[in-house]
């Protein structure tokens, strides 16, 4: 049985393109799935410059790649329903192994605007009084 299922971020806009002769659409992106690690255990391997999330290579193909390509953007919530597919190439005398997600489905689960950011910025709401709670300036989230 192969069969994956991931809730992440898009670490970078989706790159379409169509296959010669075909015109089949394909489209690549990548995605940043938290660990779901314990505050602690979080802070703990931030400490050390260690990542807290899976940058994992998301593949779709036909009429779902078109509408990645047009209506997903860095940073967007996406969940993904698939395969994972490996395979390997040699470059310059050298085997590079690969590991991504074939998607059979894509779900976008958060919307708006491609022009605009995904950023939530609402002033209107207040988190001051939650204990342990500290805003981060967007500019230093990686996607």
């Amino acid at each position: 049985m192969n069969n994956v299922v991931l809730i992440g971020r898009l670490t970078r806009d989706p790159e379409l393109r169509y296959i010669p002769g075909s015109g089949t659409a394909v489209a690549r992106f990548g995605i940043a799935v938290d660990r779901g690690l314990s505050r602690e255990k979080k802070q703990e391997m931030e400490s050390r410059n260690q990542p807290t999330a899976d940058f994992i290579n998301i593949v779709v193909w036909g009429k779902p790649a078109e509408n990645c390509a047009n209506y997903l953007v860095k940073g967007r919530l996406v969940a993904i329903h698939g395969r994972i597919q490996t395979g390997s190439y040699e470059k310059e005398g050298v085997r590079v192994y690969t590991t991504e997600v074939v998607a059979n489905n894509v779900e976008f689960l958060e919307w708006g605007d491609k022009n605009k950011s995904s950023d939530f910025q609402d002033s209107s709401l207040d988190f001051g009084g939650i204990e342990g709670f500290h805003p981060t300036d967007n500019d230093d989230i990686p996607f």
